[in-house]
């Protein structure tokens, strides 16, 4: 009884023993597999050569249009108001030389009228006394030989009469040009902007009846800020001026004039610390001809100014340099280098070089994170290097199944699920 049950207990035993002896003699006498080392490929990159153009820097700014003369017509002389020009509106156009405003006459025609008459007595008077002073002289001869004093010839007399007539022409001048005063003529082509005196009011001397503002010459100022100043063509202003473009949106569409550069107000503004440019805008409203719409006073603009200077550089995107004035190259040896540049300008967009980069350097303009000199990077243009092994890999067929009768079963993925 006793030996059956050791025998049914030490039955387990042994088998489990055996197994792990077996099992210990199959892993000692297994190979090791194969390993084959993983190469890890380079970084990939794009990358593309640089060179150096001539480049001519635009600078933008903006302002407000406004006239090169703005004029506050006063009299000169006083009176009413008998007639107004048809042009004499706000808004309206005029001419050099148009009369726009006619002050009462009457008391000046008089005032000429007298100062000729004035005149005219005085050269009578001057008359008379040639003659006294001629008479006097054939009697001073008739009787003595000596030189006669200047008394007896009456010089003193005839210089007074000859002031006289002096006097009186002047008189005359005076009252033909306050007559000439009571019309109140436009200086220049221009607009009106402002009316303030109307048919039968009294208008006093030095009294401002208008303003107008020249329409043959409108200027915009911009302005320029420090870093911009050295792109701006400001310093030789009489031979070189620079082209300037302007737009602004008119009754909807898109409108540009064409302007000239032509001086800086001289001195930084303490406020905003920016000097002022003045571009000039020949025939703003157009009363020469043309098809563009008038560029009215008041209008705001946009402006870009070209400079003449063009400069040797390197345009790169913004997003290319580094915070501390960098840019990432390939080498030969597809390595990285980083490469410090020397920066001329930077707008939003672009980037000018203006030294620090070979002619035909390749500049890395993809994502390169952690970059360090000497990381190893490829080109979209290199072929990755392959084991032997991975050459000879084929790609297997996942998508059918052969069975008898040569059918071909297909997967629903490849078959459109139906």
């Amino acid at each position: 009884m006793k030996n059956s049950i050791w025998i049914k207990s030490g039955i387990p035993l042994i088998i489990i023993l055996v197994a792990f002896v077996i099992a210990a003699i199959m892993i000692s006498s297994r190979k090791p597999p194969e390993q084959i080392p993983v190469e890890t490929q380079a970084f990939l990159v794009d990358a593309k050569p640089m060179e150096y153009q001539p480049v001519s820097f635009v600078v933008d700014s903006q302002g407000n249009v406004v006239p090169r003369n703005k004029t506050s017509l006063s009299a000169q002389v006083s009176g009413r108001v008998v007639s107004l020009s048809d042009k004499f509106i706000v808004g309206g156009m005029f001419q050099k030389g148009d009369v726009l405003i006619t002050l009462e006459q009457d008391d000046y025609r008089t005032e000429v009228k007298l100062a000729e008459a004035e005149l005219a007595q005085a050269r009578a008077a001057l008359e008379e006394e040639l003659a006294r002073g001629k008479v006097a002289e054939q009697e001073w001869r008739s009787v003595s030989s000596v030189v006669p004093p200047e008394l007896g010839l009456r010089k003193p007399q005839l210089a007074k009469e000859q002031a006289n007539v002096k006097a009186s022409e002047a008189k005359l001048e005076r009252a033909n040009r306050n007559l000439d005063r009571t019309l109140i003529r436009a200086p220049y082509n221009g607009i009106v902007v402002e009316r303030n005196i109307d048919l039968g009011q009294f208008v006093s001397a030095g009294a401002t009846v208008s303003t107008v503002y020249s329409t043959d010459t409108a200027e915009v100022r911009l302005p320029i800020t420090d870093k911009d100043l050295m792109f701006v063509d400001i310093g030789n202003q009489s031979s070189n001026q620079s082209d300037v473009t302007l737009n602004a949106t008119v009754g909807g569409k898109n409108r540009t004039w064409t302007g000239k550069l032509v001086r800086s107000e001289g001195i930084l503004d303490s406020g905003s610390r920016v000097l002022y440019a003045v571009v000039e805008v020949k025939d703003p409203y157009q009363f020469n001809g043309g098809d563009n719409a008038p560029l009215r006073f008041g209008q705001f603009v946009q402006a870009k100014i070209v400079s003449h200077q063009k400069q040797d550089l390197t345009v790169l995107p913004r997003s290319i340099l580094r915070l501390d004035n960098t840019v990432l190259t390939v080498n030969d040896n597809r390595e990285i280098e980083i490469v410090p540049v020397d920066v001329v300008r930077t707008t939003a967009d672009e980037a000018f070089i203006g030294s620090g980069l070979n002619s035909g350097a390749l500049v890395v303009t993809s994502a390169v994170p952690n970059p360090y000199n000497g990381m190893k990077v490829r080109l979209p243009g290199d072929e990755p290097a392959m084991p032997p092994e991975a050459e000879n890999d084929k790609e297997s067929d996942t998508q059918s199944v052969d069975v008898k009768d040569d059918t071909t079963v297909t997967s629903p993925a490849s078959s459109g699920g139906k």
